[in-house]
């Protein structure tokens, strides 16, 4: 693998002044760089744009951002399978997360129909991976409960932490025995055991939260995800493993 000096990032979604979290990505970014001297080089990639074939290889992280429905399902779906299976380090927040696992779904799992209510709103409860959450999380705020021994709670040195989410879909329940017999690991829940956060322990890094740690304060001090995301971008741009 040839090393660079400076990590390159690809930040996937449909860039909007409207999106809080599209917002947050400057700060953030600078944060990172003036607090912990992690320096990223960031390209925004529209979800059409992610269509093409290899149009985030070469670089050094993903990160799937909110702001579903995007402008391309399938964009977003090909980012995230590059990102699994070249070992690119991976996160996906809200939108991100669920198109994670619509996208391990289909590839992995063998379930060509699987499909996400919000995009495709005829789509049999059979098939649902991505289904109405029964009580909306926009503007929500709770506490998740991070599995011992996972990455989330290497990154985050607790096996509590308390997020903010701004949703109206998660992942059916029915789907989850599928993802996990396929290799995915389900490593944070809420208070009622709903699931929150989907690791894949064979990838360097791959890391989905249906919350969304970009809004985590005022951006100043980055949420120790992020912070442990920008730390793998920049390990696979040395060459090696986070």
């Amino acid at each position: 693998m040839t090393t660079h000096s400076t990590p390159r990032i690809a930040l996937v979604g449909d860039r909007s002044p409207h999106v809080t979290s599209h917002v947050r990505i400057p700060v953030l970014l600078d944060a990172l760089a003036e607090r912990d001297g992690l320096a990223l080089d960031a390209y925004w990639i529209p979800t059409p744009d992610a269509e093409a074939p290899g149009a985030v290889k070469g670089f050094d992280a993903v990160w799937v951002l909110p702001g579903s429905p995007y402008a391309s399902e399938a964009g977003a779906l090909a980012a995230i399978r590059t990102a699994r299976e070249d070992g690119i380090p991976f996160l996906g927040t809200c939108g991100g997360f669920q198109h994670a696992l619509l996208e391990y779904a289909r590839s992995v799992c063998g379930l060509e129909r699987a499909a996400h209510a919000e995009n495709d709103p005829a789509a049999g409860e059979d098939d649902l991976v991505i289904a109405p959450l029964a009580c909306s999380l926009v503007g929500h705020e709770g506490p998740v409960r991070v599995a011992p021994g996972s990455l989330a709670e290497r990154a985050l040195g607790a096996g509590r932490t308390q997020e903010r989410y701004h949703c109206d879909y998660g992942p059916d329940s029915r789907r989850l025995d599928v993802l996990r017999a396929h290799g995915l690991r389900f490593t944070g829940e809420d208070e009622e055991g709903g699931v929150r956060i989907a690791e894949l322990p064979s990838h360097p890094f791959f890391l989905a939260t249906l919350f969304q740690p970009e809004l985590a304060g005022d951006g100043t001090r980055p949420h120790p995800l992020i912070r442990a995301f920008a730390e793998a971008a920049a390990a696979h741009a040395r060459g090696g493993r986070p």
